[in-house]
């Protein structure tokens, strides 16, 4: 990656940091619970995505065991706040059998695996894709993968400073090969990138609020403050 590239990436991870503030991401109590939560926040809102874990949490079955015994449509019914629930217990119930056929239902087994191993095994688990994937290996194993979605493409595409190709691959890789393998940056610029996006960087931007205005190709080609890309 070119210097320029990871300059501008320092540039903008540091104005967000300091309109924002730290994230604290992830909000879980366990490593367990982060897993859980990035297959139910597939498609969801994260306050629904709460609304399902409190349920498991109140069914007394949010761990590997638990849930690994408890019926499909049981475990359904249960994570309906967060979804597409049907699809979601075949998710979760596919990550467990992964789990527990390879590594003996032993978290800390998994995510023992070298980070690129780690990322094979989860990608070849049914209905976990790279987002999903990478979530897991950043906020539960803690391992320095970094997460790209769709608020990532909006604000940097705005911004001018986009990959060569429009793959997650190539996204990746324009963060991972211009910054230091850092778990905790990894965890907070993308908490910041999502908080942006969602308050400000929105469909229609609110450019006038912006921390990155100086610095956005579309903000400084545009004096409206509504328009959108």
């Amino acid at each position: 990656m070119r210097e320029p590239t990871a300059e501008k990436l320092r540039q903008i991870y540091g104005r967000l940091y300091a309109a924002y503030g730290p994230q604290r991401w992830w909000p879980a109590d366990s490593s367990f619970v982060v897993v859980v939560g990035a297959i139910l926040t597939q498609s969801a809102a994260w306050v629904n995505v709460e609304k399902a874990i409190a349920n498991l949490r109140a069914a007394d079955i949010l761990s590997p065991e638990a849930l690994l015994r408890i019926d499909l449509d049981a475990l359904a019914r249960l994570v309906y706040p967060a979804g597409y629930y049907n699809a979601k217990a075949r998710k979760l119930k596919a990550f467990l059998e992964m789990l527990f056929d390879r590594h003996g239902g032993r978290l800390d087994a998994l995510f023992a695996l070298p980070l690129p191993q780690l990322r094979q095994q989860l990608l070849a688990t049914q209905g976990i894709g790279q987002e999903t994937a990478d979530s897991i290996i950043l906020y539960a194993a803690g391992k320095p993968s970094f997460v790209i979605d769709a608020y990532t493409r909006r604000v940097f595409s705005r911004l001018g400073l986009e990959p060569p190709t429009d793959s997650y691959a190539s996204w990746q890789a324009m963060f991972s090969e211009a910054l230091p393998p850092d778990v905790r940056l990894f965890n907070e610029y993308h908490a910041l990138i999502d908080r942006h996006a969602k308050t400000v960087c929105r469909k229609a931007p609110l450019c006038d609020q912006c921390c990155l205005r100086e610095i956005c190709r579309l903000a400084m080609g545009s004096p409206s403050s509504g328009r959108s890309s």
